[in-house]
């Protein structure tokens, strides 16, 4: 029904160009995509996937952020080979360790460039403690970043040598972004996030995303100024002679004001699109352009005062030790800032997952205190650009991005203009799952995706609410495409019951029975309270889970009416679980039933849980 209420109706479609600052949507105009695939879970136990991209060879490369392994993976049976394991990794939280990697064109070519990029943080206790680490105890004192260079042997099918690209920029205890994507100028393209700084326990740290280098840190190969940034690097480390000049200074600077960029990837005309993480709201989708200051921490989105004002704790007139941080309620003492009122210019996304009013409600109790899952922010954690060539790949995807989202298990489908640089129309959503989807590699058919998921952390659960329980933890997820279907996400198909278990669980109850009339009553009921979540048909979801098509067939077919109903009267609608009436939920469940291809009879079901736990839902 109103799964997460008015919070996690946060599935919605956005058309939105550079320019078209209205063409924004709201949460309840998402579409559930009509594509049909096929899932199944590769393999598993990878200590914290973080990269994955298809090789060369035709294997899977995969780099795991906790274990600091670059791991190699058959993708016909999930065999497995560490190509290399690199000692000097550290991670001691939860965004940091061994995270993007690039393969050289040239890889298996015989050019004589088998080489392989990575980027993880380290530590370096020979460089300066970070200031804004106030513990010198604390692993993030000392932690930095760097990319370096990998020699791969293909007889022995391991990497060695490494050769440090560049060195020293931050490690950091939030937001390290760390995405790595060769350019095809033959250049690297590396993100780093702005460090979660201004917000939670490191709330009263000043926002870097704005700071560019001066020419005097350049010439000290100090790189404290890389936070909240793309960067652009020469195969040496060195500064491209192209590279913008910003106030100035040319550095490795491509890009800035970024807050926590997980995605990169380029098109085929040379097109850099990036995906980024917002606070409560707008997620973005980006062009990148050379020298472009995207907002961060002015603008989130577009420069439109709904749902966001920069607020500097760091500048609070209350000493900060003082003060308690929130993301929902900020102290009178602290200095806030409307989007309008920043008088800079910024390069417009080109969507955003989602844009809300600013009245929407932050704090809906329903999430189980775990607010930040319900937020109009899916995470956004990978970008792939999708631009198949004609007659291949899966039909009517051409010209599109896709994006992996952490806190729903989704992938979004932004389909783009003919210029390649702005929405052409609703985004699709796919395969909600309990699942934390943290990137993706294609096929070279393009019809398979191999979805690498975390290995733990919070997630949206499919019952609308909030949970740590991943269905398929450090493991890597195949979908592939099959055709034209309903648009019900494949994940959920690995959870129908067998046949023969449900017909056996039908044969020890009676067969549910409800009248046309009461599922017509619960279709009234069903307009007014649940469709805004659930949506028009039970299947197009924007929040909660379909209550229609393979999923409901997956959770429900073979369990008792009972179940359902208790389900329904006992958690929806969330913010208010209940109080709709005995009555109203058990006309709801005939309407469920009704649609799931049910048949009405001459009896209406009743509210007497002990008579619906003797009823079994079978088709």
């Amino acid at each position: 029904m109103r799964s997460l209420s008015g919070i996690a109706g946060v599935l919605l479609a956005l058309v939105a160009s550079t320019s078209l600052v209205h063409a924004q949507g709201t949460p309840d105009s998402a579409v559930t995509g009509t594509k049909q695939f096929e899932m199944k879970e590769l393999t598993n136990g990878f200590e914290g996937p973080w990269e994955i991209t298809w090789g060369p060879d035709d294997w899977l490369w995969l780099t795991e952020r906790v274990g600091g392994k670059i791991t190699r993976v058959n993708p016909a049976d999930g065999t497995k080979q560490v190509a290399i394991d690199i000692e000097e990794v550290s991670a001691p939280g939860g965004q940091d360790g061994l995270l993007g990697m690039a393969l050289d064109p040239g890889l298996l070519k015989d050019t004589g460039n088998d080489y392989v990029y990575a980027a993880y943080t380290y530590v370096d206790k020979e460089l300066p403690k970070h200031e804004w680490v106030k513990d010198p105890f604390s692993p993030y004192a000392n932690l930095f970043a760097k990319i370096v260079r990998l020699s791969y042997d293909k007889a022995s099918g391991t990497l060695s040598d490494p050769q440090v690209i560049i060195a020293g920029m931050p490690g950091q205890n939030d937001h390290n972004s760390g995405r790595l994507k060769f350019g095809p100028d033959g250049k690297l393209y590396y993100t780093i996030g702005d460090g979660g700084k201004g917000q939670l326990g490191n709330w009263c740290i000043p926002i870097e995303a704005q700071r560019l280098p001066t020419a005097d840190e350049l010439a000290a190969k100090n790189w404290i100024a890389y936070q909240g940034k793309s960067l652009r690097l020469n195969l040496d480390g060195s500064i491209p002679e192209d590279n913008p000049e910003i106030d100035g200074v040319k550095s490795h600077v491509f890009t800035y004001g970024h807050r926590n960029m997980q995605g990169i990837d380029f098109g085929p005309d040379g097109t850099l699109y990036a995906s980024e993480q917002g606070p409560k709201t707008d997620d973005e989708v980006n062009v990148l352009v050379g020298g472009d200051n995207y907002g961060w921490p002015h603008v989130v989105g577009f420069k439109d005062d709904k749902a966001y004002q920069m607020a500097r704790w760091d500048l609070a007139t209350t000493p900060c030790a003082q003060l308690t941080f929130s993301d929902i309620t900020i102290d009178p003492s602290v200095p806030v800032e409307d989007e309008t009122s920043w008088p800079g210019q910024q390069h417009d996304p080109v969507a955003t997952l989602f844009t809300v009013p600013s009245d929407w409600d932050f704090t809906d109790p329903a999430c189980g205190g775990i607010d930040f899952i319900c937020w109009p922010t899916v995470a956004t954690s990978s970008m792939q650009a999708y631009f198949p060539a004609a007659g291949e790949g899966i039909p009517g995807w051409e010209n599109s991005l896709l994006v992996t989202t952490l806190k729903r298990g989704s992938i979004y489908r932004v389909p783009l203009g003919p210029d390649g640089k702005t929405a052409a129309g609703p985004i699709e959503r796919y395969f909600q799952s309990e699942n934390r989807l943290r990137d993706m590699a294609l096929s070279p058919d393009m019809k398979t995706m191999y979805i690498a998921t975390d290995v733990s952390g919070l997630v949206g659960t499919m019952d609308g609410g909030a949970g740590t329980e991943l269905k398929n933890p450090g493991a890597i997820l195949v979908y592939t495409y099959t055709g034209e279907g309903d648009g019900t996400a494949a994940a959920t198909n690995t959870e129908a019951a067998p046949a023969a278990e449900a017909a056996t669980m039908a044969a020890a109850g009676e067969p549910a029975t409800f009248t046309a009339e009461q599922a017509a009553r619960g279709k009234t009921a069903y307009d007014a309270n649940c469709v805004s979540c659930h949506g028009p048909d039970l299947v197009s979801a924007n929040y909660g889970p379909p209550l229609a098509g393979a999923y409901f067939e997956g959770k429900w077919v073979g369990k008792t009416v009972g179940a359902l109903y208790t389900h329904t009267h006992d958690r929806m609608p969330p913010s208010r679980p209940g109080e709709l009436g005995d009555e109203t939920y058990a006309d709801l469940v005939a309407y469920i039933l009704s649609v799931n291809g049910l048949p009405a009879g001459d009896t209406e079901l009743p509210t007497d849980l002990a008579k619906l736990e003797a009823m079994i839902i079978a088709k």
